[in-house]
Formats: structure tokens, C-alpha cells, sequence
């Protein structure tokens, strides 16, 4: 039976499919592959190779019956490839790197789309390329240097939670003492608020000067020459001067606390979670505050009641040695150095730092926030006193109320650091007002001794975790390399409003009795509410 030419030729292909091997381009092995030329195979089998006319057409079957065997077929000459060299990339020039060449398990390195050439560099042979390791240079630490590092970020954090709770001590101590100065120079509550007024000055002046001493002076020089002013200021209270004496000291009291306030804030918000450690700072300044009134009210009722400035004067001398002798008068890069945390550069190039501090729209409502808020508090834990010896039949042991407060703050600053991460640090803070503004009208209008004073220090404890949230939110959303001058400007200016506020507490009293203090204090906390809704989300700025 003779076959059908199409029958044969189909037949013939798949023939030829089975037994013609694909030739292959050899690579070279990892020695040859430093070679600059490449050998293609010697040969390319083709014993399989159909013969065509000169019309590039296939010759029709044989009239026998059978296909013809391969060994029939006309074999192609052999074919042999050419050697041939392939251009490659001189070694790049001196001062250049590349980066890392990174080979896969399966021997290919991955690609890059965007990968351009330089057009200065030649066509030319190379016997070999070379990739150098370019891997990171950062020198491995040994145990015994990590546990140095670790022990000197301790001492440093230790050493700024030291000086915030002499901070604390200072703003706690007034309230008791408010009515004894009131009796001892026989003034009313116009004059005595003045000792708040002076004291922002000092809050004020230490702000604006803070920058500027920071860049001539450095972290370690200005904090402890904020630790030294305070001590001043304790000494010159200890005798118990005339009222214009007090008044000087509560200005150099508040310039040295301002500039130490915004050295500890700025050098916290530049360590790792940084959230946790404002936490741990402020409630240092919680735990000072909590434990002053507790001395002071026991000095209320003495005749020598400025003896009390005593201890706080010792205090300040292990302030200001504690300070000298862990930060050496060192800036804060070599500081942080030597605790291991990386420092970042910073372009002193740029224009002046006070310009673009101010030109911050940012600082100023953080700022106007922050002034509102340690008004709030020093209000509260400093008038309290006054308004429940009149209002609720108090007697001296009320003084012990307003370490309530100051002990709710310290503890709501660190155990509800957990509660501040879960919500979102910017609904927390709504959260917080809210209850708060509930707790101080139950004050205002409950005539209850018992009520006022656990309502006190509930509002102490839902108060504590604003201002180190604030702290924490300033280094989310502020310019790194402004970061100390921001959080310093904001902490400084912040304070002054634990002046001018219970100055106006005392100019409403004055006029209107000591009730007023409760609705002055809701309508600043709603205030607060207010200026957090204009406080803009969370962006890194650099």
C-alpha cells in the first residue's frame, strides 16, 4: 500500500523532532566565568538534517512503501561555531561603589529595571571581573560593650528622671504653703498670685534662651546650669525673706527649671521608644509633686514653714551633682555615643533655628496646648488647698488632697502608657478630657468633702498621660533636626502657664471668691479639647 505524500512528510518531521538534539550554549564554569570570551559549542548536530531543493522545498516521498531510514538521508556539513569575545565593563574608578551582588540558589542575580550605564566608561576587554564585598562596615560590639552601653543609657535616663522630680517637688510644694505666705505677710490672693507671675518670667526667659545656650554651651552645660539656678532659688527662700525676696527666687526657680525641662525633653524624644520613657519622665515629675505636699503640710503648720526650702535645697545640691557627674558638661552627640544610640547629622548650614521654629504653625498650637494644660494642673494642685479649707470645711490636712492629685498623676503617666499605645494617642487624648471635664463638674457642684477629694485624684490620674503624650506626639510630627529646639520652645513655654494661670485664678478669686477656680478650670479643659482638634495627624517631617 503506497503512502500519501503527506502521510510521509508528517511522518519524516516527527522523525526528525524525536531525534534531533537542541543545541545548547555552554556556559563556562566559575573559573571560566572570569573570562572575557565565551566559546560557543564546536558543533551543532545535525545528522538529522532534511536535504531541500534549491526552492527551499522538501523532495516528495519515495514510491515504495517503506520511509526512508535516516543513514538514506543526505547529511549538512558539520557547522562549526565561531570564537568570539563579548565587551565588558572596565572595573569602576576609585571614590565609586556598587552595590552588593546578590546570587540566588539558582546561580542568577536578580535584575534591576532601572540600571543605566555611564556613557564615559570605554568598550574594552577585561581577563577578569572583580566584586568587592561591600557589606556593611558598622563595628560588631562584644557583650562586655553592649552591657556598657546599656548601662550608661540607664544612668543618663536615670539621672534626667532625677531632676524632673525636684521639678515636681517645686510645683507641688506652693499649694500648702499658699495660705500659710497668705498669713505670714498678710497679703490677699491679687498679691500673692504674683509669685506665679514672676515665676513665668523665669519659664519665659528660660525658653527664649534655651536655644541660644544650647548651640554655645551644649546639653550638659545648660541642664546643669538649670539645676544650679534652681538650687539658687532654694537658697534664697530658706530664711524666709520679705515677699519681693520670694518673688526673685520664683523667677530664678522658674529659668532654671525651664531650661532643665527642655534639655531632658529634647534628649528623651531623640532615644528609641521614646513613648514609654516620656511616660517614665513625667511621672518622675508626678512622684516629686506627690511627695512635696506631704512635706509641706507639715511645715504649713509650723512657725518656721520656710524651713521647708531647706530640704528642697538639698535636694537641689544632689540635683546638680547628680548632673554634673553623669553628663561630664558634655553636648548631647558624645552623650549619646556613649550609650550606643546613633546620632544624626545635622546641617548647620541652614538658616536660623529661632526662624524656623516660629515659622512652625505646629509649635504654636502645641505650644498654646502645652500652656493651657500645666496651667490646668498646677491649678488644680495648687488652689485646691484654698478652695476646700473655704468651700468644703477643710482644715490644714487638706494640703494632703492636693498630693491626691499629684500621686493620680504619677500613676495614670505610667500605667496607662499600655492603654495610650492600643487606642491611638490622639483619640486618647479626647478620651481623657472628656472624663475629666465630668469629674471637675462633680467638684464644683457636689458639696462633698470625700467626693472632691477622690474625684481630685481620679481627674489627677486621667490628666497624667496628656503631656507626655504631647512629648511623644512632638517627635512624630516635628522636623528631627529641630526636634531639641521644638520640644525645648514647646516644654519652656508650656510651663509658663503654671503661672499665669493660677495668676488668674487669683485675680478671679480676688473678685469673685474661690469658687470660681472649678468653672475657670472646665472652660480651660474644654479649650484644650479644642486646640487638640486643630493638632494635625501623625507625619514624619525631616
Amino acid at each position: 500500500m503506497t503512502h500519501s505524500p503527506r502521510t510521509s512528510l508528517e511522518a519524516i518531521q516527527r522523525s526528525n523532532t524525536k531525534s534531533t538534539p537542541i543545541p545548547r550554549i555552554l556556559v563556562a564554569d566559575n573559573e571560566a566565568a572570569t573570562s572575557s570570551s565565551v566559546d560557543l559549542s564546536k558543533s551543532l548536530a545535525t545528522d538529522s538534517a532534511l536535504e531541500v531543493d534549491a526552492d527551499g522545498i522538501l523532495p516528495p516521498p519515495p514510491s515504495s512503501d517503506r520511509i526512508r531510514r535516516r543513514s538514506e538521508l543526505r547529511q549538512k556539513p558539520v557547522f562549526t561555531g565561531e570564537e568570539f569575545e563579548l565587551p565588558v565593563l572596565p572595573s569602576l574608578p576609585e571614590g565609586l561603589q556598587t552595590p552588593p551582588l546578590q546570587v540566588h540558589a539558582s546561580g542568577i542575580a536578580p535584575g534591576h529595571d532601572d540600571i543605566e550605564l555611564a556613557s564615559g566608561f570605554p568598550s574594552t576587554t577585561a581577563s577578569s571581573i572583580h566584586m568587592e564585598d561591600t557589606s556593611s562596615t558598622a563595628p560588631v560590639l562584644s557583650p562586655a560593650e553592649k552591657a556598657q552601653h546599656r548601662w550608661k543609657g540607664r544612668l543618663h535616663f536615670f539621672a534626667l528622671c532625677y531632676c524632673t522630680i525636684l521639678q515636681g517637688w517645686n510645683d507641688g510644694s506652693t499649694g500648702p504653703l499658699l495660705p500659710t505666705i497668705q498669713r505670714y505677710h498678710n497679703i490677699g490672693f491679687a498679691i500673692v498670685s504674683l509669685l506665679f507671675i514672676f515665676n513665668c518670667i523665669g519659664f519665659v526667659s528660660g525658653a527664649m534662651m534655651n536655644v541660644y545656650l544650647n548651640d554655645r554651651l551644649g546639653f550638659g552645660k545648660v541642664i546643669v546650669l538649670g539645676a544650679a539656678c534652681q538650687l539658687g532659688a532654694y537658697v534664697i527662700l530658706s530664711p524666709g525673706g520679705p515677699f519681693p525676696t520670694m518673688c526673685i527666687a520664683f523667677s530664678l526657680a522658674g529659668f532654671g527649671i525651664a531650661l532643665q525641662n527642655a534639655q531632658a525633653n529634647g534628649f528623651v524624644g531623640n532615644l528609641k521608644n521614646a513613648q514609654a520613657k516620656f511616660g517614665f519622665l513625667h511621672g518622675s515629675y508626678g512622684l516629686g509633686a506627690f511627695i512635696a505636699p506631704l512635706v509641706a503640710t507639715n511645715f504649713a503648720t509650723k512657725e518656721r514653714w520656710y524651713f521647708h526650702y531647706l530640704i528642697s535645697a538639698a535636694i537641689g545640691i544632689s540635683t546638680t551633682a547628680v548632673l554634673l557627674y553623669v553628663f561630664r558638661l558634655k553636648n548631647q552627640d558624645d552623650i549619646m555615643v556613649e550609650a550606643g544610640h546613633a546620632v544624626a547629622e545635622v546641617d548647620n548650614t541652614r538658616e536660623n533655628k529661632y526662624k524656623q521654629i516660629f515659622g512652625l504653625r505646629t509649635v504654636h498650637l502645641l505650644s498654646i496646648w502645652a500652656l493651657i494644660y500645666v496651667g490646668v494642673e498646677v491649678t488644680l494642685g495648687g488652689w485646691i488647698v484654698t478652695f476646700i479649707e473655704q468651700k468644703r470645711g477643710g482644715g490644714a490636712s487638706a494640703g494632703y488632697i492636693s498630693s491626691g492629685f499629684f500621686g493620680g498623676l504619677m500613676l495614670g503617666r505610667i500605667a496607662l502608657i499600655w492603654l495610650n499605645r492600643k487606642v491611638g494617642e490622639r483619640r486618647i487624648m479626647f478620651i481623657y478630657a472628656f472624663l475629666a471635664i465630668q469629674l471637675e463638674v462633680t467638684v464644683w457642684v457636689v458639696p462633698s468633702l470625700i467626693e472632691n477629694a477622690v474625684a481630685i485624684s481620679c481627674i489627677g490620674f486621667l490628666l497624667g498621660p496628656m503631656y507626655p503624650i504631647l512629648m511623644s506626639y512632638c517627635t512624630q510630627i516635628l522636623p528631627r533636626w529641630l526636634l531639641t529646639g521644638c520640644v525645648g520652645w514647646i516644654g519652656s513655654f508650656g510651663q509658663t502657664g503654671s503661672a499665669a494661670l493660677p495668676f488668674a485664678t487669683g485675680l478671679l478669686a480676688s473678685k469673685f471668691g474661690i469658687g470660681s477656680l472649678q468653672p475657670f478650670v472646665v472652660s480651660m479643659m474644654s479649650t484644650m479639647i479644642l486646640l487638640w482638634a486643630f493638632v494635625p495627624r501623625v507625619r514624619r517631617v525631616d
